[in-house]
């Protein structure tokens, strides 16, 4: 596979990082970057190579997320926690996918659903009783590698460096894999695809169970860095939000576009920050205004500046 060797020298270069500086802020800016660029290819394998736009894909966080946490405070070891929450995550995909991908839902009706379960279980989880209701969960501190809980960011740092790894395998995969084309092939024209034996039903199913699992990788991470979490958090907007952003503005379908999408808006909250201080929602506003721009003059995303021009407005003729 020709894209292992850039994965490679991806994954070896960030996880020097540590090793060259020992600042906390180029720490946390780098492992909250990789934090972001996971939801962002975990969004992307289902809405950029699948096609099947989601509003709601905190759903999937936020059952990871809970799962991770509920299982550690019933005394089970984090590293034995976390496929757990993926299975559980993995699970809710499986179940949402089947009711929608059955009754045909696709574009906005399919993005509405998504967006509806995650509220109905946001709604949950703030009545039952083993989530913590309106309070949240509390992740006791156990500070110890056993315990997937680091004395510094540089642990956190490469333990969110294998999940994006994991990934970008699995994006890799599907850029030249016969699942991969039959995804794109069912993104592009379903019935067509249909004509030449391809499963939708099917095929739609498998890549929304893989996004769901890599979105639960992200709730377990978030679980362990902060030690709680509560409905707000688990199934909120901001969540869905920050993942599809950053996947558009890189670049949907790619494999390197999440990453610097990810990081392009990572950057940038930053800077807002700096500049308007704890201003509430002036990151969202800040983010709708980057997608309106990318949309309207950079419809490839980042990762679409190296095509030529020509070639652009030609797909944008063909488009229009």
């Amino acid at each position: 596979m020709r894209d292992l060797p850039a994965i490679a020298l991806f994954t070896a270069l960030v996880a020097c990082i540590p090793l060259a500086t020992s600042s906390g802020v180029v720490l946390n800016f780098a492992m909250m970057a990789l934090y972001a660029c996971l939801l962002a290819q975990a969004w992307n394998i289902l809405g950029g190579f699948g096609g099947q736009f989601s509003f709601g894909h905190a759903l999937f966080f936020g059952t990871g997320a809970y799962a991770q946490a509920i299982a550690q405070l019933h005394g089970v070891n984090p590293w034995l926690a976390l496929p757990l929450a993926l299975a559980a995550s993995a699970a809710v995909a499986l179940f949402v996918g089947a009711l929608s991908f059955r009754y045909g839902l696709k574009g906005s009706y399919f993005a509405l659903v998504t967006l509806a379960f995650a509220e109905v279980f946001r709604i949950v989880a703030l009545s039952v009783p083993f989530t913590g209701a309106g309070v949240g969960l509390m992740v006791p501190l156990r500070e110890s590698a056993a315990n997937m809980q680091f004395a510094d960011r540089a642990g956190y740092l490469w333990l969110i460096l294998a999940f994006v790894t994991a990934a970008l395998l699995v994006s890799a995969w599907l850029r030249h894999s016969r699942f991969g084309a039959w995804l794109q092939a069912v993104r592009d024209n379903e019935d067509a695809a249909r004509a030449v034996g391809v499963d939708p039903f099917r095929i739609k199913l498998g890549a929304i169970c893989l996004s769901g699992a890599l979105m639960g990788a992200g709730g377990a991470f978030y679980v362990q860095v902060f030690q709680y979490i509560d409905p707000g958090i688990a199934y909120g907007p901001a969540t869905s939000v920050e993942a599809l952003v950053a996947a558009i503005v890189g670049g949907m379908g790619t494999l390197w576009g999440p990453v610097l999408g990810a990081i392009a808006l990572h950057l940038l909250a930053d800077l807002t920050r700096n500049l308007f201080g704890a201003l509430p929602g002036i990151n969202m506003v800040i983010y709708g205004a980057v997608l309106v721009l990318i949309v309207m003059f950079l419809p490839r995303g980042i990762a679409g500046m190296g095509v030529p021009l020509r070639w652009r407005r030609r797909e944008g003729d063909r488009r229009g």
